[in-house]
């Protein structure tokens, strides 16, 4: 009778240790992914939302996200990606202040055998395995659209010649960069336009206001267009253009790149002429992304979001649609 006992006391207890153990297991298997994520800052209505994307897209998937805002300053996100690094996270994904200088904290994320992820913006390295894709936009294609915009309008335009003044985004940056050159390749050689001022306005409203300021000041009425490489640069210009007694819209043609509902109620106002898409809603493909690379799956070394181009006729249709 003891004998049974023990048997059927000892067979439970196996049985008990065995159901744990198999239930266990899938719960260590379902470990929540750790990414951690460096962001350029909050310099703008696009970074916000960008950030906002990211954080809901990493709460929906049940991501344990670690991060970390550089303040637009490069040595802040190496400080950053190494805290990463010393916490052994499962995934390292940032969007770089700027192109270069990564080469050796990059290095050091593949040595701890932790992939990279870049959002939004690209870098350049020396070896391009130091990071495994970049999700974002096509920042040259975006530069274009805004010069071919601006080549459609020129051919109405009586004016002999139109003069561009350009509110560059942070110096060396890739928005900036390609935004720069994809307008570049547009316009030249046409004879109706033609660039007289271009400088940095750090993607801020309030530079881009002060640099406008100074271009006014020099060029006076000689200002026709204002190509700005980002949304928010333009606003700050539109109330610089106001200051000084202009219509922008109207007396200085308003080109930017972003999509923010800042630019759509600027247009619907009359007070800006078209903006190029840039989506920041780029939180879930990252997550998509992250899971695939720790899975071990392929993934494409780039991955490109679709965007459109928003003149003003159509703001006011479009701009109950805007998610950001």
């Amino acid at each position: 009778m003891n004998f049974t006992r023990r048997t059927i006391l000892g067979a439970a207890l196996a049985a008990c240790v065995t159901t744990i153990g198999t239930m266990a297991t899938p719960a260590f298997a379902q470990k929540p992914l750790v990414i951690g994520f460096s962001q350029v800052g909050a310099e703008s209505e696009w970074r916000t939302a960008n950030t906002a994307s990211i954080k809901d897209a990493a709460k929906k998937a049940g991501v344990t996200l670690k991060f970390a805002d550089a303040q637009q300053r490069q040595e802040n996100q190496v400080k950053a990606i190494r805290s990463f690094i010393a916490q052994r996270v499962d995934i390292i994904a940032f969007s770089p202040v700027v192109e270069s200088g990564w080469d050796t904290v990059l290095r050091e994320a593949k040595a701890a055998r932790i992939p990279v992820i870049l959002t939004d913006r690209s870098v350049n390295v020396s070896d391009p395995s130091l990071y495994v894709t970049l999700i974002g936009s096509d920042f040259v294609e975006e530069g274009r659209k805004a010069g071919r915009w601006l080549a459609d309008y020129a051919k109405k335009s009586p004016a002999a010649t139109l003069n561009i003044v350009e509110l560059q985004g942070t110096v060396g940056s890739a928005p900036a960069i390609d935004r720069k050159a994809g307008f570049e390749e547009i316009i030249k050689g046409n004879p109706k336009l033609k660039v007289i001022r271009t400088q940095t306005g750090d993607f801020t409203r309030a530079k881009g206001k002060e640099v406008m300021e100074a271009f006014l000041k020099a060029q006076g009425k000689n200002i026709n267009v204002l190509y700005a490489h980002n949304d928010d640069m333009a606003i700050g210009a539109i109330q610089a253009i106001e200051e000084a007694g202009l219509k922008p819209g109207k007396d200085i043609i308003i080109i930017s790149i972003d999509g923010v509902k800042g630019a759509f109620e600027a247009m619907i106002a009359g007070k800006l002429n078209v903006t190029v898409e840039c989506s920041p809603l780029l939180g879930p493909q990252l997550m998509e992304a992250a899971a695939a690379v720790k899975a071990g799956k392929p993934v494409p070394k780039r991955i490109v979001v679709n965007e459109g181009v928003f003149p003003a006729e159509v703001a006011a249709k479009e701009f109950p649609n805007r998610k950001y």
